[in-house]
């Protein structure tokens, strides 16, 4: 991976690339590593696996890459096609695959890093909290035509992050434990540095700057290490949302990726028009550098702890929306309402707990089995 991005890049509007993490377990459901084989094997996978397969830190964790989607109703089938292919190679080799944002039986102290160079620095310069990081999420791309509408979409979407988070919460369960809250993952991933809520850059050459300033004083080895949950992707050419917790039924992937790519594409739009500094209503995207990012963090805390049943700052600061009404109002904005259909069906936090306290860990590991 190159250290730093371009501004050449953000080159293509509306195309999207999805990034899945999964774990591989055994027949019960447990962690058990397989990169070995899955990553560094002989056998090749083939298409559309090839070349989009990769590890994250341990040696049970794996990520898919989507190969380029140009056409948004094509994203759908081009998910499934590598869930199943993914399935079919681990099961080649004696694997399955499972899906949360962590896995509820992975105890860290016990499961293997992988040997990446990469991961290896990663560890030695960040130590416990990356030591421990079991996390899986699900990253979406999509592509945005300049560099500075990418920055300023990037700035406009942290407001969404924490509503995406609650609606996609599923990790209630650490190291064996219920943790009491609705997406662990997304608090012990923001122990590692450069993660969580991003300031708003006035422009590209100033996410540029930093991104630079972070390479070259030591902070970060590349881009990539910038792990916020919106970022204008510099290698890319894409804003890429971070947000939400892996998961195991391939409807919400879907759902949350039509409406990652409709609110792009409706901000690029908006950006187009001129409304840059957004119109004065409560309605409407407010100005990036406008909000506080301690609100932010705010309403991300509440996504954390309540996940479906969380309320938030609105945009006003002066009141707070329910997670209802939030999907509902930008629903009627941006004229997609995929998510709609989330918030009528059972958590994935709450179903995990659900399955745990009814049938225990084993049935629980079996149930988020691809």
């Amino acid at each position: 991976m190159e250290e730093l991005g371009s501004r050449d890049a953000f080159d293509q509007m509306g195309t999207l690339g999805v990034e899945e993490e999964f774990y591989i377990v055994d027949e019960r459901g447990r962690p058990t590593a397989g990169i070995q084989d899955l990553v560094y094997g002989d056998d090749e996978p083939g298409p559309p696996l090839s070349k989009k397969l990769d590890h994250e830190l341990f040696q049970f964790t794996i990520e898919t890459q989507t190969p380029l989607i140009e056409e948004p109703g094509e994203a759908e089938d081009s998910l499934l096609a590598v869930r199943k292919a993914l399935v079919e190679y681990a099961e080649r080799h004696g694997y399955k695959i499972a899906a949360a944002g962590l896995h509820p039986a992975a105890k860290w102290r016990e499961l293997d890093h992988a040997q990446k160079p990469r991961y290896r620095s990663q560890l030695d310069r960040i130590q416990y909290p990356q030591h421990r990081n079991t996390t899986a999420g699900l990253h979406v791309h999509v592509g945005v035509d300049d560099a500075d509408k990418a920055v300023w979409i990037a700035n406009q979407l942290r407001w969404e992050m924490p509503p995406l988070l609650a609606l996609s919460a599923n990790s209630p369960f650490w190291n064996g434990f219920d943790t009491g809250l609705s997406s662990a993952r997304a608090k012990i991933f923001e122990n590692l540095p450069n993660t969580g809520m991003p300031t708003a850059f006035e422009d590209f050459e100033a996410f540029q700057r930093y991104e630079r300033r972070m390479v070259e004083l030591g902070s970060i080895e590349d881009r990539g290490e910038l792990w916020f949950d919106v970022r204008p992707h510099s290698g890319h050419g894409t804003v890429e949302v971070r947000a939400p917790d892996g998961q195991v039924d391939p409807s919400f992937v879907h759902a949350f990726v039509e409406h990652v790519h409709a609110l792009v594409v409706d901000l690029a739009e908006r950006y187009e028009d001129g409304e840059r500094e957004g119109p004065g209503n409560t309605d409407a995207p407010r100005s990036g550098d406008a909000i506080r990012r301690e609100l932010l963090d705010e309403n991300k805390w509440r996504a954390i702890r309540h996940g479906h049943e969380a309320s938030f700052i609105d945009r006003d600061a002066e009141s707070n929306i329910t997670l209802a009404e939030t999907v509902e109002r930008t629903a009627d904005r941006i004229g997609e309402d995929a998510l709609l259909d989330l918030l009528d069906q059972e958590s994935g936090a709450a179903r995990q707990r659900r399955i745990h306290e009814e049938n225990g860990m084993d049935t629980l590991c079996q149930s988020l089995l691809l």
